[in-house]
């Protein structure tokens, strides 16, 4: 099943059960991703799978910067223009569909670049670094946000809560809930042995990016890796 699909009913109720799901973990890690995006009031940041705009208005709200959202969730982004407006910054953001794979923009046209919970949903992560990196202009910040899998004793609990507590919790929620907690946990493993953060950090660089750096956060649960476009 494909994001766009997966998600496709979780706007209205995304934020809240993500947060509360993640242990509150979900917004810190939003928080700590923007933080590393050195823009100013002037730059527009493409926001890349923005979703229902989480990471657009944390933007704006450290930055002041504006922003351009792009997702393939028709339904996400409805939330999210709904977010935005309550937030009273139409003016600093904009949303529209779009594909990460092939992005609608031209080259070095954004003065940085920030996605969330991509590169499991792409068939080549690698190729997807490099186009997103076409669209920033030289020395713009490239950030990302993706689970990760804790290692040592933390690993056996995150195991019994993608195992049992995820799907049984999305279950109780309902409204797609119990589809997404049953398909994060694989898609998260898979992703994981696929592309170390190593290999992460290698196809970074080939795409362009210098002076890259990634963080585990949470006991590894979160993964926030940025650079510069070269």
């Amino acid at each position: 099943m494909d994001a766009a699909t997966l998600f496709a009913p979780l706007g209205p109720t995304y934020d809240r059960w993500g947060a509360l799901l993640s242990f509150g973990q979900d917004p810190r890690w939003r928080r700590f991703l923007v933080a590393h995006v050195d823009v100013g009031p002037t730059d527009t940041v493409l926001d890349v799978a923005t979703g229902t705009a989480a990471v657009a208005l944390e933007l704006v709200r450290q930055k002041d910067c504006f922003v351009v959202g792009i997702d393939q969730s028709a339904g996400m982004l409805e939330e999210g223009r709904r977010r935005i407006a309550l937030a009273a910054a139409t003016r600093k953001v904009r949303l529209q569909e779009g594909d990460a794979r092939a992005l609608p923009f031209a080259d070095g046209q954004f003065d940085g670049l920030t996605f969330t919970y991509l590169l499991r949903y792409v068939e080549d992560p690698a190729a997807t670094l490099r186009e997103l990196a076409r669209v920033v202009r030289p020395g713009g910040t490239i950030a990302g946000l993706e689970f990760g899998v804790p290692r040592g004793l933390w690993r056996p609990l995150w195991e019994a809560w993608v195992r049992v507590g995820l799907p049984g919790a999305g279950r109780l929620i309902g409204g797609g809930w119990h589809e997404v907690g049953t398909f994060l946990g694989p898609s998260i493993r898979r992703h994981d042995a696929d592309w170390p953060v190593p290999r992460l950090l290698q196809a970074w660089r080939a795409a362009g990016v210098g002076d890259v750096e990634a963080r585990r956060l949470s006991l590894g649960g979160g993964i926030v890796t940025w650079g510069r476009k070269r």
